[in-house]
């Protein structure tokens, strides 16, 4: 069997009739080269069938061109398309994205950590429920950029390490408040045992608190997690309690479904006996009946402004201290109100 020489970077130059270092800007995505110039180099590479060394690029430039990120639930429909944002971002730049998945567990968190210590990525994208800024400063003092995604403001320390976040609190606020305006009062929670639970508990506590309903804690019902499961079972007990809710408020859209499934099970309609709200506006939200009213946090936007401020670190666009950056949430009405 014959062996075909691997194409060289030489070989794209010669059939273009251009110098290597022309050809070498054009692969790195260089604005100096004419759109003409670039084509010809590009219909070359096409032709050779070159594929770049990344290996070669890693070892001269220092770095390893992948960006990790970190989230707690792969099978969350919340993160596909958080990481999507990340992705497109991540790919123009031409830096790869690896995906590590938690279980928003202490110890897969730390097992991960260690990971990339060992200094195979230029960047990380985070929601660490268990990982705190000083836990990170060893990924800092490697030259490893750190973005975190969190569900609130948080106080900026000395490490020059980002925090994307939605208001999560005033999120879950609108959408209580969207129930105590449609007439109801005796709305009850279903929320996981992990975060987000406390700052989405927080909104929906502050909107009954100004609204002067009383809180009370039989309508508050925390699942095993923040799946349909949990929305299942919290719903079912709600529903048992002598003096059941008229609506009630899922701290996400998965735990939404599990309830709407047990308010079907009761035999009742939804929102003529039970109003339900969800969090996320996951692709699904809008596709279950009724379709559920719930909170957008823009899961795309999301990926792709936490993917621009990482990249914005690595190049040294951005220097100095940690920034916070708020993003929007919009509450999406739809018929199970």
């Amino acid at each position: 069997m014959r062996v075909h020489k691997r194409p060289t970077q030489g070989d794209v130059a010669r059939l273009a009739g251009v110098s290597q270092a022309t050809v070498s800007h054009v692969l790195n995505n260089s604005t100096v080269i004419s759109a003409s110039t670039r084509q010809r180099i590009l219909d070359a590479v096409e032709q050779l069938g070159y594929v770049p060394d990344s290996s070669a690029r890693r070892l001269r430039m220092g770095k390893t061109f992948t960006i990790a990120s970190v989230i707690p639930d792969i099978g969350n429909p919340f993160y596909p398309q958080f990481e999507r944002g990340i992705q497109d971002i991540s790919e123009d730049a031409g830096y790869d994205l690896m995906i590590y998945n938690t279980d928003g567990m202490a110890e897969k968190e730390r097992k991960c950590l260690r990971a990339l210590q060992h200094g195979r990525v230029d960047g990380v994208i985070g929601v660490f429920f268990h990982i705190n800024a000083r836990d990170l400063r060893s990924l800092i003092e490697r030259n490893v950029a750190v973005v975190r995604l969190e569900n609130r403001a948080q106080e900026l320390g000395e490490l020059p390490i980002d925090n994307l976040f939605v208001d999560n609190a005033a999120a879950a606020r609108a959408a209580v408040r969207h129930l105590i305006a449609r007439g109801h009062t005796r709305i009850g929670i279903i929320a996981g045992q992990t975060e987000p639970r406390s700052v989405r508990m927080r909104g929906y506590s502050e909107a009954l608190s100004e609204a002067g309903i009383a809180i009370d804690d039989a309508l508050i019902q925390m699942g095993d997690a923040f799946t349909e499961a949990g929305g299942y079972e919290g719903m079912r007990r709600l529903l048992a309690l002598s003096s059941p809710p008229t609506a009630v408020f899922a701290a996400n859209d998965l735990m939404a479904m599990g309830a709407l499934m047990a308010i079907r099970e009761a035999g009742l309609q939804v929102p003529r006996d039970m109003a339900v709200v969800g969090f996320d506006d996951i692709p699904a939200a809008k596709l279950v009946t009724p379709p559920l009213t719930t909170v957008s946090q823009f899961q795309e936007q999301l990926g792709r402004r936490a993917a621009e401020m990482l990249l914005e670190r690595m190049t040294g666009t951005v220097t100095g201290p940690a920034r916070s950056v708020e993003m929007p949430f919009k509450l999406i009405v739809r018929e199970s109100t």
